[in-house]
């Protein structure tokens, strides 16, 4: 028994360190191989998939030098990547780390598997604990944090994870029979893995993709948390935000490491993964949480379904097969994760319908674990399954207990005379440098001791910016509630933070005139106290291929004088647009001033060599602008822009 806990303890582990390098290295193509979206979006998707592709020759290695020295060799280059990331070294050096690191965990991966044919219990405790850490950790890695504790949970991890692979090779299967059912078969614990397991195998890489964006996700909880609060089509900051992933992560543990039912029970799992993921490709905020917790429990299930523990090690030449087997199965599924993440995500930047990945990928995982062969004599795991549920739960259970308060605006000190706008492209939360610099953002938005800010390119789970909930955060750090438009699908868009209590939300959807990615214009009501309100509209124009976003910015133009109706207004945002364009004089002829005109020009993009003007602010005639800066930092790839805007007199 102490042998299947060690190999399914480290294989957790493992699992634990290659989702954190994958955290790293998913945004690292698109912010450092990637630049400014000049770099084609078909050559960001081959970088990806080359590596996956490249890790399908390991079983072939594994054959001809061993499982064992390929496994340890693979571990530590794991473990040393991880460690060296915990450094944040930004740019190239941090791509090419998280690169070899990848590599290495997708090794380590083959090499595990040619040892154990029973790898459920390890893979799912290693999606659920980090699942559980991501959560109480407020969705920022370790590996962004850099200080002394975090550099001290990570070497704990990587000791642990290396001191594990480096024991003497045990069997990972169904373990000995003196825990079992008396009619079991009798399996030594230290005898050789059999033939099984190539079915769990299969499905870790679907199985990693759907809980990353899906079942196992907490930013996604949060966000889905999110658009109850108020229930008209944005999202606000909610309380206890991220609640959803303790019940999420029991269900899914509870699922994966006990029984299945017999007969057509068994198809609970497969139908409740389907449920979730078609809820989830309807790209709507308010079901979110019914997605993340049918998902949750499905794809446990699932795994469930292919742990077939019935079948003993018969001779050496079927455990030879099994071993290379399995080996090609887990390289197999890793490029269905790779394949199903490009897919999805680059649809964002081609322009196709990518609603049907997440469900085909659950119809993958669905067929796979409905036609597996029912285990006749189904082993006991090497955890019990309620205590372990319950243990990484509890730790779940720690970030709602954790999580910060809800930041709250007031306007009892009355009216002000002024107000200090602040708009942001904030490129999801990454630098230039490619580090994830919540720090940075905070700091050059919070120099400004901001009334109302207006942010761009707002990322709030995505699996490829590393599953943050970037809004969120922010609002912690600069103690403004939050509302937030869905522009591309309901976890990217813009958003309005405010110091004064905002009311009347309201979203326009804006044409996507060929450009791919969805844009959206959000109008919010600050209410400033007295009766005293001012109206602020946050956008991000997409521009078609060649042209100017003129449909997009009459359309907004429009939308925002409409929802003002003769009162203060603000519009702000990245226009993709310049003073002088055919666009921006759509602003123009709406009869908006330009709040930057004293400081021009006031070139925002790109950050470290600003060349043009495409943030903007614009007011209503009513509105009175000073102090217009665009200040200096590299927290993004754009500048913010700043302005004080005095209110008409009442």
């Amino acid at each position: 028994m102490r042998h299947r806990q060690l190999t399914t303890g480290t294989l957790a582990l493992g699992v634990l360190l290659l989702i954190d390098v994958l955290r790293v290295w998913l945004p690292g193509i698109i912010t450092i191989f990637g630049q400014a979206a000049s770099t084609p979006a078909e050559l960001m998707g081959a970088f990806a998939l080359c590596w996956f592709v490249l890790a399908m020759g390991a079983p072939a290695v594994v054959r001809r030098v061993g499982a064992r020295p390929v496994t340890v060799v693979a571990a530590v280059a794991l473990a040393v990547a991880r460690l060296a990331l915990t450094a944040a070294p930004g740019g190239r050096t941090q791509l090419w780390l998280a690169t070899a690191g990848l590599l290495a965990g997708l090794v380590w991966l083959v090499g595990v598997a040619a040892g154990t044919d029973r790898p459920v219990p390890g893979l799912a405790l290693g999606f659920a604990v980090n699942a559980a850490v991501h959560a109480v950790l407020d969705t920022v890695d370790l590996v962004w944090r850099g200080d002394w504790v975090a550099w001290l949970l990570s070497a704990a991890a990587a000791a642990v994870f290396l001191a594990g692979t480096a024991q003497p090779g045990q069997r990972g299967g169904a373990g000995n029979a003196a825990a079992g059912p008396a009619d079991a078969p009798v399996v030594p614990a230290d005898a050789p893995a059999g033939p099984g397991g190539g079915r769990a195998w299969l499905l870790a890489g679907p199985a990693l993709l759907l809980a990353g964006m899906v079942a196992l996700s907490p930013a996604l909880a949060r966000t889905g948390m999110s658009y109850l609060v108020a229930g008209d089509g944005v999202a606000r900051s909610p309380l206890f935000g991220l609640a959803p992933v303790p019940v999420a992560v029991a269900g899914f543990l509870c699922a994966a490491l006990t029984g299945p039912p017999r007969g057509w029970g068994r198809a609970y799992g497969p139908v409740a993964l389907l449920g979730g993921a078609v809820l989830f490709a309807l790209d709507r905020g308010d079901l979110l949480l019914p997605a993340i917790l049918l998902a949750a429990v499905g794809l446990g299930a699932c795994l469930a379904l292919t742990d077939d523990t019935s079948q003993p090690a018969s001779d050496t030449a079927s455990g030879s097969t099994g071993a290379s087997r399995r080996g090609y199965a887990v390289a197999a599924g890793m490029l269905v994760f790779a394949l199903g993440a490009v897919g999805y995500y680059s649809a964002y930047d081609l322009g196709y319908p990518n609603a049907a990945v997440p469900v085909v990928v659950a119809v993958l995982i669905a067929a796979v674990a409905f036609t597996a062969r029912p285990a006749v004599h189904r082993l006991p795991g090497p955890f019990p399954p309620l205590r372990a549920a319950a243990a990484v739960t509890a730790l779940a259970l720690l970030a709602p207990v954790l999580a910060d308060e809800v930041p709250v605006a007031s306007n009892r000190d009355g009216p002000p005379q002024r107000l200090t706008v602040v708009a942001y492209n904030i490129r999801m939360g990454f630098g230039l440098d490619g580090r994830f610099d919540l720090a940075g953002l905070a700091e050059v938005v919070d120099r400004q001791r901001p009334d109302v800010v207006l942010l761009s390119e707002v990322d709030r789970a995505w699996l490829l910016n590393g599953g943050h909930d970037t809004l969120d955060l922010l609002s912690d750090r600069l103690g403004m509630p939050y509302v937030f438009g869905p522009a591309a699908d309901p976890v990217w868009g813009d958003a309005v933070l405010s110091r004064w209590p905002v009311c009347d939300p309201r979203t326009l959807p804006l044409a996507a005139v060929g450009a791919p990615t969805g844009a959206q214009a959000l109008a919010v009501t600050l209410d400033l106290g007295d009766g005293v309100r001012t109206a602020v509209v946050s956008t991000h124009l997409q521009p078609p291929p060649g042209k100017g976003p003129v449909v997009q910015a009459r359309a907004v133009a429009d939308f925002a004088t409409r929802y003002a109706a003769g009162g203060p207004l603000v519009v702000a945002g990245d226009l993709n647009t310049e003073p002088g364009d055919e666009a921006f004089a759509e602003f123009s002829n709406a009869g908006l001033v330009d709040a930057l005109a004293a400081a021009r020009p006031l070139a925002t993009s790109p950050a470290d060599d600003p060349r043009q003007q495409i943030d903007h602010i614009l007011v209503s005639p009513g509105l009175t602008p000073s102090d217009p800066v665009a200040p200096r930092s590299t927290a993004s790839d754009h500048l913010p822009v700043a302005v004080t805007v005095t209110l008409p007199p009442r």
